[in-house]
């Protein structure tokens, strides 16, 4: 980032800022989510073994997300607090928190993937696989394991790219590992007629060659803040904020891992093998419409944490108005397009009549919490923006944990399989307006210099 690049963070249009800003990391979003999506649609068009195929992938899904959840410790734990740091002048302190955030991931990828080789046929299994399944859901997650590294570096280190504006390198990063994946599931699956393990081996080599981009980049002149390796030295002053920070957004994707293990379940339980493929499929089309409200705020972050290190508090008012309202309204009309035509998004992941019709009549009641959530997307990752840890880790352990999960266990005891689809809107609704009210009694707190002064 230039000199030029980092005076417009704090004195340039904010509408075109938020704009530049933003519209490389929604399309790095979407393109991301589009790595395990392409995976699953071109899996449930394998011939004679769609379902299960989809079912089995669907039932490795949670440890797919709960490994990425700890790229969001790092990177969204670390990132906006570098972008506070460059605000307030001090590019040494925000160059540490990136050589402590490179140390974790690759700390992390490490104990990974001792756990889930050593356990992996016994958590799937645990996690909803049935003996028609498991081998599918097992060789795609031996051979995705493979590329854990690969994985945490990609997302984990690409937020720091943001975090010092440029946010088209890092849409880069992303862009090129899903052309490559595109490419190659198709070429793997059905050509090579290597199927489930084809499809992952495609998404080890993608992010691959997106790890490759980001570790060029970070480590190159081109880059304000860079990984050197005398900031990758274990500094616990340094991590404990990462940590307090960090543990919003793992909690937010790790559970996504539980929720997805409970549904699941409760799905297999009630209904069987039919019900976890369609839930599949409802939480990749969720998934995908989340994206461009994620890549938005994770474009604005930095313009709200930089001006917020600056003490520029009306600019930060102005950018966050903004985001909430763009992210809002983006979410209520993608979810009127799902509950409205939900046999179109069914069809894209699969040819089976059964698992269709099952989406069509179960997508709107699962979808229909989104109207409202896209508030929520947008409140909590200011929090994360502003440096408020306690409230933001309150949001994400209320919506999943506290909410989500249980109501997927009690309600499918007197609803059935209803009853889990049923829990995500009702948890979404509640969270929503929790997190509102959170923001309205906090922010004018929030936006102080005193309050600014105890972020370490």
């Amino acid at each position: 980032m230039s000199v030029i690049n980092e005076k417009a963070l704090g004195e340039g249009s904010l509408n075109k800022l938020m704009f530049k800003m933003a519209v490389p990391t929604i399309v790095a979003q979407i393109i991301n989510i589009l790595y395990n999506i392409v995976d699953r649609i071109y899996i449930g068009h394998i011939p004679g073994a769609s379902a299960s195929a989809l079912t089995g992938v669907g039932v490795a899904l949670p440890i797919v997300v709960f490994i990425s959840a700890f790229s969001a410790f790092v990177g969204q734990g670390g990132a906006p607090l570098s972008s506070i740091w460059l605000g307030k002048g001090d590019k040494d302190h925000a160059e540490k928190i990136l050589g402590n955030g490179t140390f974790l991931l690759v700390l992390f990828t490490i104990i990974l993937m001792l756990v889930f080789y050593i356990w992996q046929k016994p958590l799937l299994y645990a996690f909803g696989a049935s003996d028609a399944t498991i081998s599918y859901a097992s060789i795609y997650l031996s051979w995705y394991l493979v590329g854990t590294i690969f994985v945490e570096i990609a997302l984990g280190l690409n937020t720091y790219i943001i975090a010092q504006g440029n946010p088209g390198v890092a849409m880069g990063s992303v862009l090129v590992g899903a052309i490559v994946n595109i490419i190659l599931d198709p070429l793997f699956i059905f050509v090579f007629n290597m199927e489930v393990k084809g499809a992952a081996i495609a998404t080890v080599i993608s992010q691959g060659l997106s790890a490759i981009w980001v570790i060029y980049f970070l480590t190159s002149k081109k880059a304000l803040l860079r990984i050197r390796f005398k900031y990758m030295k274990p500094d616990f002053k340094i991590i404990k904020p990462i940590f307090s920070l960090g543990i919003s957004p793992f909690v937010m994707r790790a559970t996504e891992s539980l929720i997805s293990i409970v549904m699941n379940r409760g799905l297999q339980k009630y209904g069987g093998d039919i019900y976890v493929a369609s839930l599949t499929i409802m939480q990749s089309v969720m998934q995908f419409f989340s994206a461009p409200v994620g890549g938005f705020t994770q474009g604005v972050q930095p313009v709200i944490s930089y001006n917020y290190g600056a003490q520029n508090f009306k600019r930060v008012r102005q950018a966050y108005k903004k985001m909430i309202l763009v992210c809002g309204s983006f979410s209520f009309a993608g979810t009127v397009v799902v509950m409205v035509f939900p046999g179109i998004f069914a069809k894209v992941f699969t040819e089976d009549t059964e698992v269709i019709e099952l989406v069509c009549q179960k997508m709107p009641l699962f979808m229909c919490g989104m109207l409202l959530f896209g508030v929520q997307m947008a409140i909590q990752p200011t929090f994360l923006a502003l440096g408020q840890a306690k409230i933001s880790l309150i949001i994400a352990m209320l919506r999943k944990v506290i909410l989500l999960t249980p109501l997927a266990i009690i309600f499918p005891m007197f609803l059935g399989a209803d009853g889990v689809y049923l829990a995500e809107p009702v948890s979404d609704f509640i969270s929503a307006i929790t997190a509102i009210t959170l923001f309205l009694l906090n922010i004018n707190k929030i936006l102080s210099k005193e309050n600014l002064e105890k972020i370490k």
